[in-house]
């Protein structure tokens, strides 16, 4: 029986349309096409083998299904993943990929024999609508063609297959050099086949696109390993047709094994997608920037008043949110959840993610876009009247809104960069009105939001909690590194907020009652707030502290190289969904910024 494997075991491939995760095993357990946002036809991450899954590898000598690799790796720097086993009858190779897409949407997944003669098994279970529906499965020309409503996918295959059970097998052997392929095409059901696949072709040409990819990365420091797997993951995160990025392409992956924190993150958070066009800018992807800036501006169009925090990949508003009780969850984290509602949240540091994106934009040098300073003038327009409201924050809270710390700072952050856009006469703008707005909230910030007998800045006005995004404080320039409420608030965090381990949880939760983010249960140390501690730590000096932290962080990515959204240190687990965009930009931040001090061991 197939079960799903450890969060970090998965490997992910994609073409920048959508994703699959590949387990240690051969199994392919997540996938939804034709974007990143459609239903999955392989959901056994979330559920059983009977919610769909495809397995390839060695069969064992009782006939049960493939072990685990012996060793697996992305072929270069790519995202072609190459799995190895070693069995008593030799050893064999899979490579799985999904090449850019031109026409239909592919999955190939090329056998290898590399020493002896492996028997090997395909076992390919197609459902529909995240495992509920079983499609009609029957042969057209040869090709085998799997069929439910308006979707359709399709088997080539360069040896026999078979169906039993609702499932399609390929029983084969494979020698010395020889090489068989498979591949699963999606189309819509009304159309005519996909055409014939060219697996081969296709392999060498998805090689050469990541190798050109990769080319342009204008970072060559010490961990320049772990930033290039970071940018390949953030652009097989882009949906390329729009330039929007979603935050991960799964769903419902826990924040607490067993727990109720399972969200859907296929889609596009402004901040997510601003701080990830931040890393690209930073280190030489001036297209995906340019991208994303347009699909910003189609999405926001003419009402930044109604801002969202979050997006469709193509821009889309409405995200609502529902369950599939047909689902047990992963590990039986329950409920699965598709869409997500905090879409409308009031959520104000977004604006200041969004200005800061552009700002950088415009000061490394991306084309002028007239509308893109028109948006940001709107953006602050709305704020003048909004800044001092309570929000729901940078952590999505389901409880009462607060007046958070973090929000009103990057609401400043937001006035300080468009009044430096007009400074440098690319806007016109009231300048003398909105510097006044600016020690207005900077001041507000200081006196309300700041606890004088700790030397701490607080999560929320009036609370004695912490919040990790306070980190953010010194990297948005609102106070300097040496202040002492940023030491304190450091410090402070360092005491309250770190686990066992030294990594940082975003706020004290609640365990059994429901907390400030108006939830039960608990999480793990969220991956992105102990790089900005690193960051931090960097910036006020302890740079050796830093760098040992940032080293422990990068020791926490599983053996390709990616993070989901959170570590449990109970489980010594990652938790969360996967990959994380949130948990990739701060560790390229990071390796830039230790790198730029030359705090780096060797």
């Amino acid at each position: 029986m197939h079960v799903a494997g450890r969060i970090e075991d998965y490997a992910l491939i994609g073409d920048m349309q959508t994703a699959a995760l590949v387990g240690m095993d051969g199994a392919v357990d997540w996938l939804c096409l034709p974007r990143f946002d459609s239903h999955a036809i392989f959901a056994a991450l979330l559920g059983t083998e009977e919610h769909g899954f495809w397995r390839i590898g060695p069969v064992g000598a009782t006939g049960a299904g493939p072990a685990r690799a012996n060793r697996r790796r992305y072929r270069g720097d790519s995202l072609i993943l190459e799995s190895e086993w070693d069995t008593p009858r030799g050893t064999v190779r899979v490579t799985d990929f999904m090449p850019p897409r031109a026409g239909a949407p592919q999955l190939i997944r090329i056998v290898e024999g590399v020493s002896g003669r492996v028997p090997m098994r395909s076992a390919l279970r197609m459902r529909f609508s995240y495992g509920r529906v079983v499609p009609w499965v029957h042969k057209v020309d040869g090709r085998t063609v799997a069929v439910a409503g308006p979707d359709s996918v399709w088997l080539d295959s360069t040896t026999a297959t078979y169906g039993k059970d609702l499932t399609t097998y390929a029983d084969f052997t494979v020698a010395p050099g020889e090489r068989i392929a498979f591949t699963i095409s999606w189309q819509a059901s009304h159309r005519e086949p996909p055409a014939l696949p060219e697996p081969e072709g296709a392999l060498e040409a998805t090689r050469d696109f990541w190798r050109e990819w990769v080319e342009h990365c204008t970072y060559h420091g010490p961990y320049r390993e772990a930033v290039i797997r970071s940018l390949i993951t953030l652009k097989a995160l882009t949906y390329a047709p729009t330039g929007g990025i979603v935050a991960a392409p799964t769903t419902s992956l826990p924040e607490e094994i067993g727990g109720v924190r399972n969200w859907d993150y296929r889609y596009t958070w402004l901040r997510d997608a601003a701080i990830t066009l931040s890393s690209m800018l930073r280190t030489g992807y001036r297209e995906e920037a340019r991208a994303w800036r347009d699909w910003l501006l189609r999405a926001v169009a003419g009402d930044p008043e109604n801002l969202q925090i979050m997006y469709g990949i193509a821009g889309e508003r409405e995200l609502g949110e529902t369950e599939l009780d047909w689902l047990p969850g992963y590990e039986g984290s329950r409920p699965v959840r598709i869409g997500n509602g905090a879409a409308h949240q009031l959520q104000l540091d977004v604006y200041g993610e969004v200005t800061e994106a552009l700002h950088l934009a415009h000061m490394t040098g991306l084309a002028r876009n007239d509308y893109a300073a028109l948006l940001q003038l709107k953006l602050i327009r709305y704020l003048e009247d909004h800044w001092d409201e309570p929000d729901e924050g940078i952590w999505e809270v389901r409880g009462p809104r607060r007046h958070f710390v973090h929000s009103k700072v990057m609401a400043w952050v937001a006035v300080d960069r468009t009044i430096k856009l007009i400074e440098s006469k690319d806007a016109d703008g009231p300048l003398e009105r909105w510097r006044e707005l600016r020690e207005d909230i900077h001041r507000d910030v200081c006196e309300k939001g700041y606890d004088p007998e700790r030397n701490t800045f607080t999560q929320s006005y009036g609370s004695r909690e912490l919040d990790a995004s306070l980190l953010l404080i010194p990297q948005m320039g609102f106070l300097p590194p040496d202040d002492k409420r940023v030491i304190g608030t450091i410090e402070a965090i360092q005491r309250e907020l770190s686990t066992p381990d030294g990594f940082i949880l975003r706020y004290p939760t609640a365990g059994e009652e429901a907390g400030v983010d108006g939830l039960e249960g608990d999480e793990g140390a969220f991956l992105a707030c102990s790089f900005w501690l690193a960051d931090d730590l960097a910036m006020i000096g302890r740079v050796d502290e830093a760098r040992r932290l940032f080293e422990k962080l990068l020791a926490l990515r599983n053996d390709l190289g990616l993070l989901a959204e959170e570590w449990d240190p109970r489980l010594q687990r990652q938790v969360g969904n996967f990959p994380q965009a949130f948990s990739h930009v701060p560790l390229i931040d990071t390796a830039l910024r230790l790198t730029a001090s030359g705090a780096y061991g060797g």
